[in-house]
């Protein structure tokens, strides 16, 4: 028999596209004589649908779509199809109002519905929100159901979804939940196991899938077919990457990274895989990796927000440049407008700079200097800031201005609007708001300062050119909002405070440790009272495209107003931008 994995990009509450593109694939592969379709998790709906699930016309319709697609499909083939089902005995026991489900559709009909048993809630999981678990002690026969091989046999094929394989204590050393779903799959004697799953990316996280896979592949004897989303929802990107894994552990065959694409892979009666279907490659490079990664999020939100341009400040500088070649590529270049907003303190360097960023990107630019509206704020505020010294306040205002500017051309013409902070920059607040924070999507906002300047080095060697200016590169890190400024005014050198802020954000390290570690204490004090104090800020940015496992975003639950370890004075007297 062939079963065919369907690595889909649906839009979130599309319940009539995401159903046209699961037909579209059970179609294909009813043609390459597939019996068995598997599309990923909430597949209907689209992961994560959040707080559409709160309404009930929602789940009526999610349930109206999948029985019209039952109907529609090609006969001879079944298909899982992943969407939210009322829960009879919530009003009774007091449980969540939904499961997140699987339904079999086979014969024109919704045939079966299988139950999700484990529910994440960490990170930018919250599933038990509006789920209830599977009942640990449920008859496993329930997620359970006999496939016909063609040959007048059957095979048991044990049905779980996304987190149900993430619990395996020989893998992990531990258990987060107290059942093993996998386990109670091949105690009841399944030939094999499909998981339909919506696993966002984050740096090396396939390595780690198929680490897992493996580990269960061998240690239960069965092959393991995983189906995973692909496509940007907000601020996650889900890499797809869907793997057939044979019992012995090897990749029998595996989907495109970050894009959507399909497989067919063969089973025997004795539920071995004979033939393999593809083995697309997975990126050698980190940065390759992230950049595909960075490239869908932004194309999938302008696309599902029904943006086709974007716009975005062109500074000549490193941050801008990384987001400007992102969305070339991305939306097209055609599609992509630079501005340039040259002030006093711009250099002539970098307004050369992003000319020839964005005549080698083959990018739009637009100049509108600031001077002017630099000219009438001091006019208007000279009798409150008299007898003051210009600072923070006064370079605030050429960042706001900028952003007004900005705002007022995305407003215009219906472009998506570009921030081009970075994570380390988000990280310490070195950052404007209503200013250079302004925006619909922060590309890089989950990308350290030293990633930015790797991954504009590993573009230029992947295109065999330098497309990205190597002065720009080079060139010491600024924000010219007063003369002759540098970042490092402010802050340590990049590699010094993103191993701090690594350890602090990603490894959830004290202050004492990170000092254990080597770095000085002053420096680091003043780093951990710059993070805590910038969370107001972080509050209120546009979303930003998660990339690893610890981002500024969905899954970073932190108070603003709250008390705080006190440290010594140098920290609190630290530089800041507002």
């Amino acid at each position: 028999m062939k079963i065919a994995i369907a690595q889909l990009n649906p839009t979130i509450g599309d319940l009539r596209g995401n159903a046209d593109r699961v037909l579209a694939a059970a179609q294909s592969a009813c043609d390459d004589d597939a019996c068995l379709l598997l599309t990923p998790e909430l597949s209907i709906c689209g992961y994560p649908p959040r707080d559409l699930l709160l309404d009930p016309s929602f789940i009526d319709a999610m349930e109206v779509a999948v029985r019209d697609l039952a109907e529609r499909l090609p006969s001879g083939i079944a298909a899982l199809v992943g969407l939210a089902v009322r829960n009879p005995d919530a009003s009774r026991r007091g449980g969540k109002g939904l499961f997140n489900s699987i339904a079999l559709l086979r014969g024109g009909k919704l045939e079966r519905v299988f139950h999700k048993r484990l529910l994440p809630t960490y990170d930018v999981f919250d599933e038990n929100r509006y789920f209830e678990a599977a009942p640990d002690v449920a008859d496993v026969e329930n997620n359970i159901f006999m496939l016909e091989t063609g040959g007048g046999e059957a095979l048991k094929i044990g049905v779980t979804i996304c987190e149900d394989l993430w619990n395996d204590d020989a893998f992990w050393g531990k258990r987060l939940y107290r059942c093993n779903p996998i386990a109670d799959l091949a105690v009841a004697g399944v030939d094999a196991i499909v998981n339909l799953s919506a696993s966002p990316y984050t740096l090396r996280k396939q390595h780690l899938r198929e680490a897992m896979l493996r580990n269960a592949a061998t240690r239960y004897d069965l092959p393991i077919f995983y189906a995973n989303q692909v496509g940007g929802n907000d601020d996650l990107v889900f890499d797809g990457n869907s793997v057939a894994i044979d019992r012995s552990g090897e990749v029998a065959s595996r989907a495109a990274h970050c894009q959507t694409d399909a497989l067919i892979v063969t089973l025997d009666p004795e539920a071995n895989l004979l033939e393999t279907g593809s083995i697309a490659p997975y990126p050698d490079d980190e940065n390759q990796e992230v950049w595909d990664a960075l490239v869908l999020g932004v194309r999938d939100y302008a696309r599902k927000c029904g943006f086709t341009k974007a716009v975005l400040g062109l500074s000549g500088g490193i941050d801008s440049t990384l987001v400007a070649a992102i969305a070339a590529e991305a939306l097209g270049a055609e599609n992509v407008l630079g501005i340039l907003m040259s002030s006093p303190y711009t250099s002539q360097a970098s307004v050369d700079d992003a000319i020839a960023l964005a005549d080698r990107l083959g990018i739009q630019t637009q100049n509108l200097p600031i001077v002017p509206m630099m000219d009438g704020f001091d006019r208007s505020l000279d009798d409150m800031f008299a007898g003051t010294e210009p600072g923070v306040a006064e370079e605030n205002i050429q960042s706001r201005i900028r952003g007004t500017l900005l705002m007022a051309v995305a407003n215009k013409f219906g472009h998506l609007l570009l921030s081009t902070g970075n994570k380390s920059e988000m990280a310490v607040g070195y950052c404007t708001l209503y200013g250079d924070m302004n925006g619909g999507l922060s590309a890089i906002s989950d990308v350290p300062k030293t990633r930015v300047y790797a991954l504009c080095e590993w573009f230029n060697r992947s295109r065999d050119q330098e497309i990205l200016p190597r002065n720009i590169l080079e060139k010491p890190p600024s924000a010219e909002l007063r003369p002759d400024q540098r970042d490092s005014d402010s802050l340590p050198d990049y590699d010094t405070l993103d191993d701090i802020l690594d350890r602090l954000v990603h490894q959830h390290q004290s202050a004492e440790g990170i000092i254990d570690a080597g770095h000085d204490r002053t420096t680091v004090e003043r780093i951990t009272a710059m993070v805590k104090r910038a969370e107001f800020k972080r509050r209120q940015s546009a979303p930003g495209l998660k990339i690893t496992d610890r981002a500024f975003g969905t899954g970073w639950r932190m108070p603003i107003a709250a008390r705080r370890t006190q440290v010594s004075a140098p920290s609190l007297s630290a530089p800041d931008r507002a």
